[in-house]
Order: structure tokens, then sequence, then C-alpha cells
């Protein structure tokens, strides 16, 4: 290759980078040979075997090889002189790989002696791609090549947990599939309350507080309450005002008394207030006005309810007009009263950005082989991560945001857009177009899969989220960030001990 050599490191760098250049390449060979449609195993698509169905894969395959091209071009012009021919090389493959997929994209429907050059081409172009990338890897700074395999190690994992949630048979909140020790904790609150009984209102008087709309108001939907006391607690010691700090809990029927007695004998830190809800409070979550519990009471759905309940925001607070919606698995580092004093644009949604060169864009969550998935949304278009999002309740109603995600769930019914297991894509769809960038330092995300995290990302983060499944109430939680979360555990709390949490 011409001009390769020049950028090959000196002998002790590549000793120490070769560990960490084979891993980087063997994930995102198996990444970009596993890749598979977005769409439901149910799906009544077109066999594996036809032309356009070869052709879709071979087209997602060209178009992730050209983004992994187009970034190491990118990191190439910034070298020395010398690099112009490699700089070339990657720059024309790229452009090549881009205009094979644009011309397999327009021709699926083409007959299979037509079909056979073309493919060949294709594997060939791409062979020469994956030759061309792997010749140059030590060519590369050590952080672009973290972030790649951190990327990757991301998407393997979000495709193991999807087939873990595709192959249960019952929802999340069933006790059964909640991980002992919560459900030990669970359980003990609830003993707690039925040998004192008078000490536990059933049913507390709501606060003025809860309606104010000129106060800083969340929202966490979860039946996790040690999680939730970490996100509580994390908040209030990092508020300048913890009085004017408002969470909305809404959780399933069955662990609501659990939570009760749990901000009963642990009452909300530093003057922050805590309302505590069941999804069963709000009398329109029923199946003739969602589709989702249509869909969920029809048998035709096993999701969790508690995951899709954020899309009915603005009726479930009324009297709000923002909402920040934090994930239960998150940790607060930094005063978020500034979230209520963006400026969004007259978007509906802020959200933290999570693309990376091809990764992470809404090719890699819909499902762009339907043709209202390819009428509606680009494949290249940035995705967003759920976690720390900020809500304008009023433009959301002035859009009509949530008659949209009845569409797109109703369109959605045998999983064919989407997998309806997840709840991003649907969110993906419903704020496309409605969505503001948010600030990185707001939302940082993957302590739960990533062990390469650098503690100034971290420290200057206003949230920092443990999604993935290394969770820190997990005993397979990552040890360097474990203490972050677990500094927020109230471990006077007795019922820890008793149930073996590994704190």
């Amino acid at each position: 290759m011409a001009g390769g050599r020049a950028f090959r490191p000196s002998a002790p760098r590549r000793a120490a980078f070769a560990a960490l250049l084979t891993l980087m390449l063997l994930a995102l060979l198996s990444f970009f040979l596993s890749s598979a449609p977005a769409a439901s195993s149910r799906s009544s698509l077109a066999s594996a075997s036809s032309p356009p169905s070869r052709l879709a894969a071979i087209r997602r395959h060209a178009a992730d090889h050209a983004a992994v091209l187009a970034a190491y071009a990118a990191h190439a012009r910034k070298l020395k002189e010398a690099s112009a021919a490699q700089s070339l090389s990657f720059s024309t493959m790229s452009s090549d790989l881009s205009a094979l997929s644009s011309r397999l994209a327009s021709h699926l429907s083409l007959p299979e002696d037509a079909v056979k050059p073309l493919e060949k081409e294709a594997r060939d172009r791409i062979k020469l791609a994956r030759t061309l990338a792997a010749d140059s890897k030590e060519s590369f700074d050590t952080q672009s090549k973290i972030q790649k395999l951190s990327d990757t190690v991301f998407a393997v994992g979000e495709q193991l947990a999807r087939a873990r949630r595709a192959g249960r048979m019952s929802s999340r909140i069933a006790a059964g599939s909640t991980p002992k020790s919560l459900h030990c904790l669970a359980m003990r609150l609830l003993e707690a309350r039925l040998t004192k009984p008078s000490a536990f209102a059933d049913d507390p008087d709501p606060s003025p507080e809860f309606d104010d709309p000129s106060l800083y108001h969340y929202a966490v939907f979860s039946d996790n309450v040690l999680a939730v006391s970490v996100v509580v607690a994390s908040a209030a010691r990092a508020a300048a005002d913890p009085s004017r700090h408002v969470f909305h809990v809404v959780t399933a029927p069955m662990y609501l008394p659990a939570f009760r007695v749990w901000f009963a004998r642990r009452p909300p830190p530093l003057g922050v207030h805590v309302q505590l809800l069941a999804y069963s409070d709000f009398p329109f979550l029923n199946a003739t006005s969602s589709p989702v519990l249509n869909q969920i009471e029809a048998g035709k759905r096993d999701v969790a309810l508690l995951d899709y309940l954020r899309f009915y925001l603005p009726d479930m607070f009324p009297a709000l007009q923002r909402v920040v919606l934090l994930e239960d698995d998150v940790v607060v580092q930094k005063d978020l009263a500034g979230l209520w004093h963006l400026d969004l644009d007259g978007k509906v949604n802020g959200a933290v950005e999570m693309c990376f060169g091809g990764f992470r864009r809404y090719g890699k969550y819909l499902n762009f082989t339907q043709e209202i998935v390819q009428e509606r949304f680009n494949p290249g278009s940035c995705a967003w991560a759920y976690g720390v999002n900020v809500y304008d309740l009023q433009a959301w109603r002035r859009d009509g945001c949530t008659e949209l995600f009845h569409q797109y769930m109703e369109m959605n019914e045998d999983g064919a857009l989407w997998d309806p297991t997840s709840v991003l894509p649907a969110g993906l769809m419903t704020f496309d177009g409605n969505t503001k960038a948010l600030d990185k330092s707001w939302h940082v995300m993957g302590l739960g899969y990533n062990p390469n995290i650098s503690p100034e990302v971290i420290g200057g983060a206003a949230v920092i989220h443990f999604n993935g499944n290394m969770k820190p109430w997990l005993d397979v939680a990552l040890n360097q960030y474990k203490a972050l979360w677990t500094k927020y555990v109230d471990t006077e709390m007795e019922f820890l001990t008793l149930c073996n949490f590994g704190l």
C-alpha cells in the first residue's frame, strides 16, 4: 500500500497496543458479519435466501465498511504530509463503497441472474476494504481505537440483551424475573408494612409541590426501590436548592407498597419532594386508549409496560410544562436546575446523541426494508439516548406526539418495523426531527459495559448512566465504577444486609 510504512509506530508501541488492536478488529469483524435486520423474527419478511434479502444484507455490510474507512480517512488527514497517499486510498475506497451501497439499494428487485454479478462485485470490494483497514490498523491513535471498540462491545451487548428479552415469557415486572436480592428487598418492605399497617398511609395526601410548574420536576419509571432511592439521594445532594426538586416515581401496583415503606422509613433527603404512584392510578391508561396495553392484554406483546409509560408524560402530569425523565440506573453528580432553562428551540425532546462514525444510527434500530420506514426516516440519522431527557410538555401537546406514538405502535403490531422489546426505536420515530441535541456533559453513558471511560469524563458529567448489563447493584458490576453508585446507598437500612446485597 502506498505510503503505508511511513505510519507504522515504533516497536515498543506496537507491542503495547497489539492486544487492544487485535481485540478491536475481531470485535468489528464479528459485528459486521453478524449484523441482522432490525425487524422481529415474527415479521413476514422475504426469506434470507432471496436476492432482495441478500442484497440488503450486502448493502448494510458495504455501508458499515464505508463508515469505518471514512473515519480512518478523517484521522489520516490529520497526520503528517506523507499520509496523503494513504488518505486518498481510504477516501477513494469509502466513496466507492458508498456508491456501491446506493446501487444495491436501487436494484433490490432484480432477478437472480442480474443479482449475481452485483453480489460478486460487492463481496470483492468489501474484502478489499477489510484488507485495507486491517493493514492500516496501527496508524491511528489509541483513543480512536478504544472508542470504536467500546461502541462495538455496546452493540454486541445490545444484541445479546435483545436475544434474552425475546426468550422471556413474562414481563420484567413479574417477581420471577427480578434479581433475587431486589425481590427480597421488596418482600421485606411489604412484611414491615403488614407488621405495622397503621404506620404507613395507604394513600398519602398529595403535596401542592407535585403540581407546581415553577419547580423542577423529574419522572422515574421503575420497580427497583433501591435504585430509585439512589437517584433521589444523589440528585438531592447535588442540588443547590433541593427543596425545588420534585420526583414523580411511577411503579407497578404490586411494588407501590414497598416504595411507600422505604420512603416512610427513609424520608426524602434535604427537603426534596417525592410522589409515589402506580400506573393503575391513571385511569386513561387502558386497552381502549393505549395500543401498548391493548397489545399486552391481547397477548400480542411481551414488554415491560413501565418502559412505555414515558410516552404518556403530558397526560400523567397535565399541570406541568417541563419534565426531565431519568432512568433508574443513573447517578446525579451536579445540580440539574440548568435543564429547566435550556432553550430547546421549540422542540419536544432534549437528549444527548450517541452516534460515532457509522454506529448507533437509525439504521441500527429500525427496519429499513419496510416501505414506511424508508419513506419517513434516514438510516444515517444520529440516534440519541434515553437516560436524561428534557421534555417540553407544552410542545409535546402542541405536536400531538402521543398520538403519533400510537400510530407507530399500531403499525408495529407484528414487530416488523422495530424490535418491540426495545423502547428506543419508538422514541426515535416519535421524536424524529423534534429532538434538540444536548451537550454530552449532561449525560455520560456506558458505566454498565465500558471499562475505559476516563475519570476526567466521569468527573465532568452532570449525570452518569450505568446502562448495560453490569448494573451497580449486581455482582457483575464494574469495580472501578461501583463506588460512584454505592456511596448514595442508605446502608443503615437493615433489609439490605438481610437480602445479601454485596455493597
